[in-house]
């Protein structure tokens, strides 16, 4: 059986990462004014923190058409496939989710083929881990069921940490979640903040970034055992920084995942976080 997996852009997977796995990504758009980018596609990493920084408008974004994941599933199934898999941004962050369901109705009813859509109730590196996981079983010739309890299962296991130079661009996009309790309490300190049920919950916060991520190691080591580790990181500098102090109570590997222009645009420059893959799911 073959079952291809799609994605969204904020998973943040690296174009060539997703060939060689065989995810299909739909890329969101980021509006600079009235001039667009197709998230990965257009504008990449570097470009967008570049234009953060020098632009005179602040980025919005915006989430892909129905018509797009139509196209997208139509094709797949025109070059071969025999069911899709499609897991998104959490539903509480973006209408994606949405987008992609109305989708997978049209063409089911088309095709007569199955497509499951999932929310990840995550984003970023916290839904590329076990998309990864997950694609190579796809390669395997895993069935649409196994896969989707596969993945599911692993989203349970996620445990993302963020720190971020400010709220305020999750409190312009509209993001912030019960984040919000933080606000006019953070003068020149660092939030620290994670996801919980797909929506901004605060975790604590920091006068310096050494400060912030002495918490985030710490927030790290409660978890207990762990399977996968991974940084998400705005640049190389914040993300490297993080790594060094991560690496002093973890030695697996630990990759790096680049944020893309949809979460930089709601987390601002700067950011950076801990994604972790726990043995054992919170019973």
């Amino acid at each position: 059986m073959t079952v291809r997996i799609v994605t969204d852009s904020t998973a943040d997977l690296a174009p060539k990462q997703a060939q060689e796995l065989g995810i299909e990504i739909v890329p969101l758009t980021v509006f600079f004014g009235d001039q667009a980018y197709r998230d990965g596609v257009d504008l990449d990493n570097e470009r967008f923190y570049e234009l953060l920084r020098t632009s005179k408008v602040m980025p919005r974004t915006s989430q892909p058409a129905i018509a797009d994941f139509e196209e997208t599933y139509r094709r797949i199934f025109a070059e071969g496939a025999d069911a899709i898999l499609s897991v998104h941004i959490s539903a509480a962050l973006s209408g994606t989710f949405n987008a992609a369901s109305l989708a997978a109705e049209t063409v089911r009813a088309e095709t007569g083929k199955r497509i499951e859509v999932i929310d990840s109730r995550l984003t970023s590196a916290a839904m590329a881990l076990p998309l990864v996981a997950t694609a190579r079983a796809a390669q395997e010739g895993k069935s649409l069921d196994e896969l989707s309890s596969m993945i599911q299962e692993r989203l349970s296991r996620i445990r993302l940490i963020a720190v971020l130079d400010t709220l305020e661009f999750l409190q312009r996009g509209g993001r912030i979640g019960r984040a919000q309790q933080l606000l006019g309490t953070l003068l020149n300190v660092k939030p620290l903040i994670t996801l919980r049920d797909g929506v901004v919950v605060p975790l604590g916060k920091a006068r310096t970034r050494a400060k912030a991520y002495e918490q985030v190691v710490e927030q790290v080591m409660k978890l207990g055992p762990l399977e996968e580790l991974a940084v998400a990181e705005s640049n190389a500098e914040v993300g490297e920084q993080l790594a060094i102090a991560l690496k002093n109570v973890y030695s697996g590997p630990l990759e790096h995942y680049r944020l893309g222009a949809v979460l930089g645009t709601h987390a601002g420059p700067g950011v950076v976080a801990a994604i972790a893959l726990v043995q054992h799911a919170e019973t």
